[in-house]
Formats: C-alpha cells, sequence, structure tokens
C-alpha cells in the first residue's frame, strides 16, 4: 500500500471545474435515462434516395424507412415486446422498393440461435423480406447474410457456412447455389450480376472464389497459402481486387501486434484467376493490417482508383491507389483516426469520420479518391457517424449525439442545416435536461503513460464534502468511450449507467486505457497488453490514485465497474489492488486468459506455447486471487460467446472459499451483449444496489 501511494499522480482537467454547488437537477429512473431508441444499420438504395435503418425502442426492433422529398421517418416493420431477437444486415432491393433482411442472432459453435428470453419453441435466424407500401414482412429463407442480386431476382446467403439462392419471389424454394470445401462469407454480387464472388476459409488460409452463376462454375482467384479477403469489383466488373494477409501461426489475440510480414492488395481477373499485386505495405509500421468501420474495407471509387485503410505513419487513415498498381496517395494527413467510412454512390468522394481535431468524438468529411484537402462536413460538441449519401446525391444521412441527447438519425440535405429523421421518437419523460456534461481528462498512468478519460460530477455537490467514486472501464479493449452517447449500443448503455451514477451521487471516472482506439496504433497495440503482460493495470492503479487524490473523493469509497475487457481490469484491480479499491461489478469478464484465447483462436493449445500461456496466467485475475478481499457483483448470461460463463463459474470459487463476498446475477440463455432490453435495466439496477450498499452512499434509495 505504501508503494501506491507514493506514485506521482498527474490530474489535468479540460476545463478547469469548479467545485461549488450546482444548479440543482431532477432525479431520473435508470428505465428513463435507457428509454430512448437506438439507431443502427443505416443504408441507402441504390435507386429512389431512400434511406432505411433499424431502430431498438426498448427492446423491440423495428425498421424504419425516410423517403425525398419530406424525409420524414416511419416504421414498416411492427414487431412489439422485448423479445431479444436481433434485426439487422439490411439490404434495398435494386428498385428501392422493398428491404430485405435478418432477424435472429447468429448460432454458436452448437449450432444454437440465441433465445435469450428462454422461448420454449426455440429461436431462429432468417432472411426476410418487407415492401415499403404496408405489406408484412415474408421470410425468404433460414440464413443469414443476405446479398440481392443486382437483377433483382434473388438473394445469396449463407446457411450453414454454404453458399444458398433464396428466389426474392419466394418460388422456387431456396436451394444450394453451390458446395464448397471451409467457410463461405464476405458475398459481393458482380455489377451485372452474372457472378457472385465470396471467400473460403479454410483455418490457416483462406481464398478469394468466384461462382459463375449461368454455368455453375466455380474458380478461385489467384490461390495461395495466405489469407485472402474482402473482394471488391471494378465498376465494368471485368476485374477483382482483394487483400492478402500473410498467414502466421503467431498467437493473434490479445497482444500487441506493431509488425508483421506486410499485408497486400491484388488484383484478378474472374474469367482466368489470374492476378497480380497492386499494392504492398511497407515494413515496419502498418505492416498489420488494420480495419475500419465499412461495408467492405477496399472501395474501387472514380478514377480506376482502389481507397483503403493504412498505418504507415502509426494513425489509422486513407490511403488511394490506381488499380492498375503504382504508388499509394495519402488522403487524410495528421494524427488523429479514420473510423466509419463509406463511398458515395457516385464514388466521386469517400464520407468517413474521425476524431480530427477532437480526439474523444467524432466528426463526418469527405475527400476525393485522387487526393486533396479533405472538407469537414460536421463539427461542433456532438458526435456524429455512420455517413450514407442517397443516390441521387442530394443529401447526407448519419447519426448523430451529444452529452445530453442520446443516437438519433440526422440527414442534412444540400447545404440546409441538419435536422432529425424521426422527430419525436425520444420519450417525453428522457431526463436530458437533468444529465451532466462530462468532462475532458487527461491523467498519468502508474509507469507515467499519458491516459484520456471522461469525468462525470453529480450536479448537487457542497465545498469540501467527499463522494465516492467509481472508475468505468469500456470492453474490447479496442474501443474508445466519448464525450457524449455512444455510436455501439453495448457503450451507449453504459454512458447512461454512468449518467445515472452520477445523479445518484457518485464521481464517476471512464477511463480509455492503453490498448483502446483513437490515440494511434502504439497506444492500441501497447506493449505487454492484455495477456502478454496485463500493461493495462497500470492504467488501472493510476486512475485510482487519480480519484484518491482528488479533493472530493472519499479515498475509502473507490469502487470500478466494466464489462468484458472492461470486467477483466475490474477484476484485475480487484484482485491485485483491493487495497485501493473498495469493491467491483464484473461483468462477464476475463478472469483466465488461456482459456478466452481459446476461445478466439480454437487452435491454440497452451502446452504448445507453454511461456506464453505461463505470461497470459500471470497476466489474469485468477493468478492473483489470494489477494483478492473487495466484494463483487459478478453478471452474466450463461450463452455468452465471447466470454465462456465458465469464467465467472471458476472464479466464484476461490472467491468464496478464502471468504470474499461474491453477489451475483446470472441470466440463463443470455448472450454476451445481453439481447434482452429488460436485463440491461435489471443488471443496471442490481448493479447500483450493490454499489450504492457496499460503498455506502449516503441516501441511497431516498
Amino acid at each position: 500500500m505504501r508503494r501506491l501511494r507514493s506514485l506521482v499522480l498527474t490530474w489535468v482537467l479540460l476545463p478547469a471545474i469548479s467545485l461549488a454547488a450546482a444548479p440543482e437537477k431532477k432525479a431520473f429512473t435508470l428505465e428513463q435515462v435507457l428509454s430512448a431508441p437506438f439507431p443502427d444499420g443505416l443504408v441507402a438504395s441504390d435507386s429512389g434516395a431512400r434511406l432505411a435503418w433499424v431502430f431498438d425502442a426498448r427492446g423491440a426492433r423495428n425498421i424504419w424507412i425516410a423517403e425525398p422529398p419530406e424525409y420524414k421517418g416511419r416504421a414498416v416493420t411492427v414487431y412489439a415486446g422485448d423479445d431479444g431477437q436481433e434485426l439487422g444486415d439490411l439490404a434495398f432491393t435494386p428498385d428501392g422498393a422493398s428491404i430485405v433482411f435478418v432477424r435472429g442472432g447468429d448460432a454458436n459453435r452448437r449450432g444454437e440461435y440465441p433465445n435469450p428470453k428462454s422461448i420454449p419453441e426455440g429461436a431462429e435466424q432468417d432472411i426476410w423480406i418487407v415492401g415499403l407500401d404496408g405489406t408484412a414482412p415474408r421470410k425468404l429463407a433460414e440464413g443469414h447474410s443476405p446479398a440481392v442480386s443486382p437483377a433483382g431476382d434473388r438473394v445469396a446467403f449463407i446457411l450453414k457456412d454454404q453458399v444458398w439462392w433464396a428466389a426474392i419471389s419466394g418460388d422456387p424454394k431456396p436451394e444450394q447455389a453451390f458446395k464448397t470445401r471451409g467457410e463461405a462469407g464476405s458475398l459481393r454480387w458482380s455489377p451485372d450480376g452474372s457472378h457472385l464472388a465470396f471467400v473460403s476459409t479454410r483455418g490457416d488460409h483462406s481464398f478469394v472464389g468466384v461462382n459463375e452463376v449461368g454455368s455453375k462454375s466455380l474458380r478461385y482467384m489467384d490461390p495461395s497459402v495466405d489469407r485472402d479477403q474482402e473482394p471488391v469489383w471494378s465498376p465494368d466488373g471485368k476485374r477483382l481486387a482483394f487483400l492478402r494477409i500473410a498467414s502466421s501461426k503467431e498467437l493473434q489475440t490479445f497482444r500487441a501486434h506493431r509488425e508483421g510480414e506486410p499485408w497486400s492488395i491484388r488484383a484478378a481477373d474472374p474469367a482466368t484467376g489470374k492476378g497480380k499485386e497492386v499494392f504492398r505495405a511497407a515494413a515496419g509500421r502498418g505492416s498489420v493490417f488494420r480495419e475500419i468501420v465499412a461495408p467492405n474495407q477496399l472501395l474501387w471509387a472514380d478514377g480506376d482508383r482502389i481507397v483503403f485503410p493504412w498505418e504507415k505513419d502509426g494513425w489509422t487513415h486513407l490511403y488511394s491507389v490506381p488499380a492498375s498498381g503504382g504508388a499509394a496517395t495519402l488522403l487524410t494527413p495528421g494524427e488523429f483516426e479514420v473510423e466509419h467510412v463509406f463511398l458515395a454512390a457516385d464514388r466521386r468522394s469517400v464520407l468517413f469520420s474521425s476524431n480530427q481535431d477532437d480526439v474523444d468524438r467524432r466528426h463526418l468529411w469527405s475527400v476525393s479518391p485522387s487526393g486533396g484537402k479533405p472538407m469537414a462536413l460536421t463539427g461542433g460538441r456532438g458526435i456524429e457517424w455512420r455517413p450514407v449519401a442517397t443516390s441521387d446525391g442530394k443529401a447526407l444521412a448519419f447519426f448523430a449525439s451529444d452529452a445530453r441527447r442520446p443516437a438519433h438519425p440526422a440527414i442534412q440535405i444540400g447545404r440546409t442545416p441538419a435536422r432529425d429523421l424521426a422527430p419525436g421518437t425520444i420519450p417525453a419523460d428522457f431526463p436530458g435536461s437533468a444529465l451532466v456534461e462530462p468532462q475532458p481528462v487527461t491523467l498519468a498512468a502508474s509507469d507515467g503513460m499519458r491516459i484520456h478519460g471522461q469525468l462525470f460530477l453529480p450536479a448537487e455537490r457542497k465545498a469540501g464534502e467527499r463522494r465516492p467514486a467509481l472508475l468505468f472501464f469500456h470492453g474490447g479493449s479496442q474501443r474508445q468511450m466519448l464525450l457524449g452517447w455512444h455510436y455501439m449500443d453495448y457503450y451507449h448503455n453504459a454512458y447512461a449507467f454512468n449518467q445515472y451514477l452520477a445523479s445518484r451521487g457518485f464521481i464517476v471516472l471512464s477511463v480509455n486505457y492503453r490498448s483502446g482506439i483513437g490515440y494511434g496504433m502504439e497506444f492500441r497495440e501497447a506493449l505487454d497488453y492484455g495477456a502478454s503482460g496485463a500493461s493495462e493495470f497500470q492504467d488501472v492503479v493510476g486512475a485510482g490514485l487519480s480519484l484518491r487524490g482528488r479533493p472530493d473523493v472519499d479515498p475509502d469509497r473507490i469502487g470500478l465497474w466494466g464489462g468484458s475487457y472492461g470486467g477483466y481490469l475490474t477484476a484485475l484491480g480487484l484482485a491485485r489492488a483491493s487495497q485501493l479499491f473498495a469493491a467491483g461489478v464484473d461483468f462477464h469478464g476475463v478472469h483466465d486468459w488461456n482459456v478466452v484465447i481459446k476461445n478466439f483462436e480454437p487452435t491454440y493449445d497452451p502446452q504448445a506455447h507453454r511461456d506464453a500461456a505461463r505470461i497470459a496466467f500471470e497476466s489474469s485475475p485468477m493468478a492473483f486471487v489470494k489477494s483478492w478481499r473487495s466484494p463483487v457483483l459478478l453478471i452474466h448470461g450463461d450463452d455468452d460467446r465471447n466470454v465462456p460463463f465458465s469464467e465467472s463459474v471458476d472464479i466464484a470459487e476461490p472467491l468464496r472459499r478464502q471468504g470474499v463476498e461474491v453477489e451475483q446475477l446470472i441470466f440463463p440463455d443470455e448472450t454476451h451483449h445481453l439481447d434482452v432490453h429488460a436485463h440491461w435495466v435489471e443488471a443496471y439496477q442490481a448493479a447500483a444496489e450493490f454499489l450504492e450498499r457496499r460503498l455506502r452512499l449516503a441516501g441511497a434509495g431516498q
């Protein structure tokens, strides 16, 4: 403990905040702050300038559309109730008159579809189609990943790792398109619909294949020992570009990868399968491929240029290269990261989000594929993501939020100010005005690394009063919490809970620890992070000591909470620094890396990687369970496909044996993401009650 207290602290708050009492804000409930519908999956039609997205309103998921000229959102499905069934993969038919979609979650390795409400008859994952004219949805087939043919007559999809067809008309019945070894995915139609490209993953390698629909022939493009993926057709359909990533037996999961065998882009002739290299990443920084959030990692743009992400300078940026080969052009220079990327319908501009000049937010930009200065499309104190241009090029649609207003769809037509696509969908009693605005902070980890975070201060504070405080750790770990409502539903909920905790009197510090995104490659690929050394523990300790050093924090009432990777850091903090942290809420956290690595790399054998396995265990909370003293609340769904449920089972036994108080909230049949809205409310209610009780919050429950 003496060693922890002796560390030098750094606390920088931007801007400075007065500790004087703030204006009183009206109390609100968890149900209210979690009540706003979450929008996702925004897409544009290829004709008709229509838009579609999914609204998740307290667990009832439905498709909404907006059409010109009014662009007033309306629902085209009427699913009711919080049934836990996912809805997504929206795709317009070529005429823009119907939408193909998937309802139900992915099967686990045993072939079981998620059934988080424990419905007796079970659940499925099916492909449906719904017209925009008010007709009811119609089931096309069991499966997922639909790709609508440009001819509009059929949908290609995946069922049990194979490619199938389903007629849009529903007749004839679905049939398997062709048989191939391995797991098929990444379906991409040629512009004229005569060919279907796909990826065939075969364990330690993968091929890009092409099926000629008329002759039912199969041909693999320039096959190699490597991992070929992300096919994209040229506008004329005569060429196919794809990524080639070198195969490797090196462990890939939850450890730093700053350099490797450089990846490349290849272009092939679908008629012959012969290909050539058009770009190769340089050795060193950027030699390991870094994905962006996009329908495809390669964009075939106007001017016969291929746009792609690259970390050549240590930041995730967009580059372009002639499809025939040549030097790459940097499109987005600067110390920031590009994230959500979409190609406009005319292929003459690339739309993207980034944290340029605003490190803890996202704003929208546009850039020409041939280069030139990027143009800012949004800015200010809001957050914007998933930019989509309408097919006529007259409007830009996107999702937006800020510190007090949750995520919502918006549209900007021409040069007019952006407006809501679905006004009135946020409930009238949503407590936006009662929320606090989180403040950007920087602090020093215990090894001196500079860490960003967001500080939530209770609205009602008295000078000299010491409050209980909490650290929050996001999951991922390759995520970043922002200065407002998040663009992912899991963290949108987490932001809501941090606001609720602040309303209950807690000081909350959300920590963007090392191995997260937004701050460059070296921060994300932090040395010795995760299973290779748990270097993020330095951030946990530094953040805890920073809170302890604040005059408005009671040093004996500091707790932690987090989910998934954040649950891992919560458990690690409790196991290695119970003298600093009085209690914690561990949502489906990692407790033994050797178990969780195998969940992501099924061929991983700790006996074959003894040194790595030893370090992985030493980087796990399980290795320090004997020094764990503080009480913990474990929350987990037992159909978790990310962090095995056994992680909570296995940590509870030794903790109980040594007298640690273990409380639990278990959701039978629930997945990692808690697909049932009521389960989020129940989990957060249990977490709040636990933290208030364990940290002795004055006035709790009043």
